[in-house]
């Protein structure tokens, strides 16, 4: 049988994540935990598609409290086109100035983290984002393409890129274009590629995040599937009841 084009290529882009990127995972785990376990949070942003791999990590099965999910309307597409449609999300996120005006809604501390999410890593929310918190003393997480990061223009009126504020910089190991299959006749190619690595990212981090917070004693509240039925059905409320006291307890300080 013949392989499937998508994903013996998608399969190459985890492969090299695993083979090349290990090392910053583990360090951006790192940063996670020691912000978890010290009552803090780990914010997490982005916009257009790269706001799935927020939405992925809590309130999520197997996602825990501590993660703290930033995410604005105006910034996800709902529709293709018109109120909410992605012509008009891509005008928004390019806009210069209007990230502050949104994440002024939170409250961010020193020694907090802030993962953003963008594969190219050049409009102004994600780059603004991540200027945002480094303005207020957090660690940043960039997950986006080296390649975008190395080869393509600053179009920011600062003249850097997301990865250019980044602490940690992890490369989704997708090319320029994020599509990965070339169909003949044809300059566009198809299959996206930076939403699957972004998850898989993400998930590396949020799992090697609770495997540290295990071994440092950390006591974790766990969003849970309903079929872990070793679970007592009331936990739910244990788990939300943690992350609003985490949430708003730090909004208060």
């Amino acid at each position: 049988m013949a392989q499937l084009d998508y994903l013996n290529q998608i399969s190459e882009v985890i492969t090299t994540i695993d083979q090349e990127q290990s090392n910053n995972i583990q360090a951006a785990a790192d940063l996670c935990a020691a912000a978890i376990h010290s009552g803090k949070l780990v914010h997490l942003f982005g916009s257009g598609h790269s706001v799935l791999p927020v939405q992925d990590v809590f309130p999520r099965y197997g996602g825990l409290v501590g993660w703290h999910p930033c995410m604005d309307p105006r910034l996800m597409w709902s529709n293709v086109i018109g109120p909410g449609g992605a012509r008009e999300l891509l005008w928004i996120e390019r806009q210069e100035g209007y990230i502050a005006n949104f994440l002024q809604s939170y409250h961010f501390q020193e020694g907090e983290v802030m993962i953003v999410f963008s594969h190219g890593g050049l409009n102004a929310a994600p780059i603004e984002a991540a200027m945002y918190s480094k303005e207020r003393g957090l660690k940043v997480i960039a997950i986006t393409s080296g390649e975008n990061y190395r080869k393509a223009m600053a179009t920011h009126s600062s003249g850097r890129k997301l990865g250019d504020y980044a602490d940690i910089l992890i490369d989704n190991c997708c090319p320029l274009e994020d599509a990965l299959v070339a169909v003949p006749g044809y300059h566009q190619k198809v299959g996206a590629s930076s939403t699957v690595a972004a998850i898989t990212i993400a998930q590396s981090i949020a799992s090697e995040t609770a495997l540290r917070l295990e071994r440092l004693g950390h006591q974790m509240h766990i969003f849970v599937s309903p079929n872990v039925t070793q679970v007592p059905k009331e936990y739910m409320h244990e788990v939300y009841a943690d992350y609003r006291r985490i949430v708003f307890d730090n909004s208060n300080m």
